[in-house]
């Protein structure tokens, strides 16, 4: 199993290409299960998570091809994927895919409102928190599905098609709201969904789904009004930047110091965190190509943090900025509000000589002046991020452990990194 070593100490400085939103570009390749024809998706990034669910939508009898990137082309513009589903060969999706990404459930609306029947594992994924799918099968049943649990499958049938329904979420679930959306697109009439969920990824999708032939109201507030088509047409779509590698490499640049290009985000996704990284003493500047952050001299500034649901404070970030604020000078708070067992990253940042201390959702950082390098491992794909900053920002040697987590979000997070000056490798596994 690989590994990434990193030597700490050195400021960052340079250009750090965004690559394409993992959380927009798995929906989205799903999508193309709701067309016969042709979708092509534009700047797609290499990961791990894409390529296990590309691996399950070819098992649904899902056509790929993929074009290279060209000479000439942006440094944070990814590979085309052109994806046509002529023919759902296959409504099953089956334990050993699903259970290793969460994402790959969202399956399930596309299958049942094409096809009109469809059996989806339950799904897994990160170890941080039960997040149970109630609420993505109470949408499908308000669109008409009749729905079986049986030998942890969900069993979903809809022999007369799905029909449009008034849908009020009881809590903000981007999961059921990408699932319901997706499957509202094929239903008969209107469905009105409210309390969705914001984030920019699910503007990109249903930004996607309008492309297809879907009228949509209300993209990017939480209310939805979508008017279900009985067939969607192709469309060519670029994917959004990656919010959450900008969060990270911003706050990489923060916690170790220097000035850093982030080239292609765009500030209005992150805007509750970049405001945050100000807060710290950071110097954040949103431009025509990217944001500029930099950070040049001065104490790490405490802060007190409360993860929410977009526009807020993403929990994707909780990990990675308690890394930075445990060099602050004083005492900093974050308490999250999203899953309950997202704090696993703690011990391992105690190993580096973090203060860290829990009180159920809570954690009280109390800055210290070094981090030192040590042997650590990722339990997940957020807190593998907080070691990499945790150890960019510490003395000596950090080795990281189970960076397999890292390829599932990060595109190239080493080379990006080196060539801002960053001294960290990839150790093969032997």
């Amino acid at each position: 199993m690989d590994r990434i070593r990193i030597t700490g100490g050195q400021a960052l400085r340079g250009t750090i290409p965004i690559s394409g939103a993992k959380n927009a570009a798995l929906p989205l390749l799903i999508a193309s299960m709701l067309t016969e024809d042709r979708l092509t998706l534009k700047n797609v990034p290499n990961l791990a998570d894409v390529n296990l669910l590309v691996r399950i939508l070819r098992n649904h009898g899902v056509d790929l091809g993929v074009d290279g990137k060209r000479p000439g082309t942006a440094m944070h513009l990814g590979e085309t994927f052109h994806l046509t589903a002529r023919d759902i060969v296959d409504t099953t999706a089956p334990y050993e895919m699903v259970s290793r990404m969460r994402a790959s459930f969202w399956v399930l609306g596309p299958l049942i409102a094409r096809m009109r029947v469809a059996k989806v594992s339950l799904p897994g994924g990160c170890a941080i928190g039960t997040r149970p799918v109630d609420l993505h099968l109470a949408g499908l049943k308000a669109l008409g599905a009749e729905i079986d649990i049986d030998a942890g499958y969900v069993i979903a049938r809809a022999p007369k098609g799905l029909h449009g329904a008034h849908i009020v979420f009881p809590k903000v679930s981007v999961g059921a709201t990408l699932n319901v959306l997706l499957a509202a697109a094929l239903a008969k009439g209107e469905t009105l969904m409210e309390n969705a969920a914001r984030e920019p990824e699910i503007g990109d999708v249903a930004s996607c789904l309008a492309k297809m032939g879907v009228k949509i109201e209300g993209i990017g507030t939480s209310t939805l009004r979508i008017q279900g088509r009985d067939r969607l047409e192709g469309a060519v779509h670029t994917v959004l930047p990656d919010r959450i590698e900008t969060g990270t490499f911003a706050m990489a640049v923060a916690a170790t110091g220097g000035d850093v290009m982030l080239e292609g985000a765009r500030a209005e996704d992150l805007q509750a965190a970049l405001d945050v990284l100000v807060e710290t003493g950071a110097t954040v500047e949103a431009t025509g190509t990217g944001i500029r952050v930099k950070r040049n001299g001065g104490d790490i500034k405490p802060v007190s943090v409360e993860t929410q649901p977009f526009p807020g404070f993403p929990t994707d970030l909780q990990a990675q900025l308690m890394a930075l604020l445990a060099l602050a000078s004083g005492t900093s708070v974050i308490r999250e509000n999203i899953f309950e067992n997202r704090f696993m990253h703690v011990q391992e940042l105690a190993r580096l000589g973090a203060d860290i201390q829990l009180h159920g959702d809570t954690a009280t950082i109390n800055g210290v002046t070094t981090l030192k390098g040590a042997p650590v491992m990722a339990t997940d794909l957020r807190a593998s991020a907080s070691l990499v900053i945790a150890g960019l920002a510490g003395e000596g040697e950090t080795m990281i452990n189970r960076v397999y987590h890292l390829d599932r979000g990060f595109e190239q997070l080493e080379q990006k990194l080196s060539r801002c000056g960053a001294n960290i490798e990839r150790l093969a596994s032997g």
